[in-house]
């Protein structure tokens, strides 16, 4: 981690959703999400909003030896967005501890606001975070 990660970064992120991130599209394979809504998943903005943070935050930590992972997550989903309209997600580093890094978070479609909450990475080395993951799934074969 360098010097530079530091409470108070801010962030906007900008994605246009297109039809692949609604939620049909989340698990094909489950015949209930066929016949839902196309519009933005919820599981799918989670994603968003971790792709935000990191793209936020890999400057300021030796990526990629150094990377993050999502620990924790706290958002409303407060209104659907349609695949074409573009969803703004502004965060800010609220506290670094140790290498826990908390994230305040709104985002907006351009109409509504469609999330609140907060998320929390923690900063992990990369090789051996993967040789843990390979040990893991050695033993569960």
């Amino acid at each position: 981690m360098k010097a530079s990660l530091k409470p108070g970064l801010t962030f906007a992120f900008k994605f246009k959703v297109p039809e692949s991130k609604t939620v049909p599209y989340l698990y094909p394979e489950a015949p209930e999400f066929q016949v839902m809504p196309k519009v933005l998943a919820t599981g799918f903005m989670v994603g968003l909003f971790e792709w935000a943070c990191i793209q936020a935050i890999n400057p300021h930590i030796d990526w990629p030896a150094e990377q993050t992972v999502g620990i924790q997550v706290n958002l409303s989903h407060l209104a659907a967005t349609p695949p074409g309209l573009t969803v703004t997600v502004k965060g800010k580093l609220e506290e670094v501890e140790g290498r826990k890094l908390s994230f305040s978070i709104v985002a907006d479609d351009g109409v509504d606001t469609i999330s609140e909450g907060t998320h929390d990475r923690f900063v992990v080395n990369a090789a051996k975070f993967n040789a843990k993951m390979t040990a893991k799934s050695e033993v569960a074969l």
